[in-house]
C-alpha cells in the first residue's frame, strides 16, 4: 500500500478510536447500552469503562501520530497493533471457553476482529515505510 493510502487508513482508525475513547469517557451509560454485545460482559462498571476508554483514546492518538510520522513510528505502530490483536485474542478465548456467547463471533467481527486484522495487514506497509526511511538517512 502506498504511503498516501496508508496515512488515510491510519488517520481513519485513529479518529474512530479517539471517538470511541471519548464516548467511553464522557458518555459511559450511553456507550454501554448502545454498543452491541457489551452487556454480555457483565454489569456496567463505569471505572473500568473509563480506564479502557482512555486506552482507546491514546491508541487513536497514537495511530494519528503514526499517520503523520509514518517513516519513524514503527515501534509505536507495532505496540498499538498488538493492543488490538491482544484485545481480539481475548475475545476469541472468551468465546471459545464460554465466557461470551457464540453470537459474539458476529457481534465482535466489525469492531474487534476486522480492525485487528486490518492493522496486522498494514504492518508490512508501515515497516516498509520505515525501512525506506532508514535507507535514505
Amino acid at each position: 500500500m502506498n504511503e498516501k493510502y496508508l496515512k488515510i487508513v491510519l488517520n481513519f482508525f485513529g479518529a474512530s478510536n479517539v471517538g470511541n475513547g471519548l464516548w467511553m469517557l464522557f458518555f459511559v451509560d450511553n456507550w454501554f447500552t448502545t454498543l452491541p454485545g457489551v452487556h454480555d460482559t457483565g454489569p456496567i462498571n463505569r471505572h473500568f469503562i473509563h480506564d479502557v476508554g482512555l486506552v482507546y483514546l491514546l491508541a487513536g492518538l497514537a495511530l494519528i501520530w503514526c499517520a503523520t510520522h509514518i517513516k519513524t513510528t514503527k515501534y509505536l505502530y507495532i505496540a498499538v497493533m498488538l493492543f488490538f490483536v491482544g484485545h481480539a485474542g481475548i475475545h476469541v478465548v472468551e468465546i471459545l471457553i464460554g465466557l461470551l456467547p457464540p453470537s459474539h463471533w458476529l457481534i465482535d467481527l466489525p469492531l474487534i476482529f476486522v480492525p485487528a486484522a486490518i492493522l496486522v495487514a498494514l504492518t508490512p506497509s508501515v515497516l516498509k515505510a520505515n525501512i525506506t526511511n532508514s535507507k535514505t538517512v
